[in-house]
């Protein structure tokens, strides 16, 4: 994972890393879905995202997590990932970003 260097975690870069992963059914990142509700580092090197899915039941839960995962992993000084997928506060709408909004003609 990442390059296996303690260093500073670029939460930023994380970020753009999850813009790469997109819902299968949507065709919109994560980022800009709004699934993405929290990112910190817990430790040098060791990241946390909290995230949601749209809806409960969504088919692609796992496949969604492991690939939020995988992406973070990449990510420079990265040597841990944990993904906690939440459902309080749900997501909605509202959440995506204008440019997702106007991908979707919202």
């Amino acid at each position: 994972m990442g390059d296996g260097k303690h260093g500073v975690v670029d939460l930023e870069e994380i970020r753009e890393r999850i813009k790469e992963v997109c819902d299968p059914e949507i065709g919109i990142n994560l980022v800009d879905l709004g699934l993405i509700y929290g990112l910190q580092e817990l430790e040098p090197g060791t990241v946390q995202v909290e995230m949601t899915m749209t809806t409960p039941g969504c088919p692609a839960h796992d496949n969604l997590s492991q690939a939020v995962k995988w992406a973070v992993a990449q990510a420079t000084h990265v040597y841990m990932v944990y993904v906690d997928v939440v459902w309080d506060p749900p997501w909605s709408p509202e959440r995506m970003s204008d440019a997702a909004k106007r991908q979707l003609g919202w």
